[in-house]
């Protein structure tokens, strides 16, 4: 039962925590579940767009995906460091009536950055596209349609928790904890991720 499978791995992997999920925790509680919205249609539908550009490209160029990958892990890890910074200071009021959401466009480029997204859509690419090149195109546009629609319900979860608990955070100080907590859970997702990356690679300078 492949789709079975497929539609498995994409839920479970959209739903466990990651950077998308915690920056969309983090949304909810500061800005609501509606403003939120481009947010998460941005990385349902980048993750879509991502899962069907790899899955293409995966038979002739699976080697320059991967050389491009660490890069590309290293560079989302420091954007993840820095929006740990941002949202540890949004609890502040000064700084929480300035800030904005993440918008879509924004939300659907950072899937080109996110290291979960990467292990996920390469995973996806190898392990439920055909063999052949017949019928490839068809494959990889019904992949990225399982993603985009599985992954958005299971990602507005995040969002919707994060809204519920508005009424308990309404006090500024408890909002600064909140985002405190979240920015240094993101901050230790970026570094675990981090290492993740680099891990075979200095092992194998070793």
């Amino acid at each position: 039962m492949p789709e079975f499978a497929l539609l498995s791995y994409v839920a479970l992997m959209s739903i466990t925590p990651g950077p998308n999920n915690l920056m969309l925790a983090s949304s909810g509680v500061n800005f609501g579940f509606r403003r939120t919205l481009p947010h998460m249609l941005g990385i349902s539908l980048g993750c879509g767009l991502q899962v069907f550009i790899v899955a293409m490209l995966l038979a002739q160029m699976l080697g320059w995906l991967q050389s491009w990958r660490l890069p590309l892990a290293v560079a989302g890890c420091v954007y993840l460091l820095w929006l740990s910074w941002k949202i540890a200071g949004s609890g502040q009021p000064e700084a929480r009536q300035q800030a904005r959401p993440l918008g879509f466009l924004g939300a659907a480029l950072f899937q080109w950055l996110n290291p979960k997204a990467w292990v996920m859509v390469l995973n996806a690419s190898i392990l439920f596209m055909p063999a052949g090149h017949a019928g490839k195109a068809a494959a990889a546009l019904l992949l990225a349609l399982a993603f985009a629609v599985v992954n958005l319900p299971c990602i507005s979860v995040w969002a919707y928790g994060g809204e519920r608990l508005r009424h308990w955070l309404a006090a500024p100080r408890a909002l600064l904890l909140y985002n405190l907590l979240m920015g240094g859970l993101m901050a230790a997702t970026a570094l675990w991720l981090l290492y993740d990356e680099l891990a075979p690679v200095l092992a194998g300078r070793a």
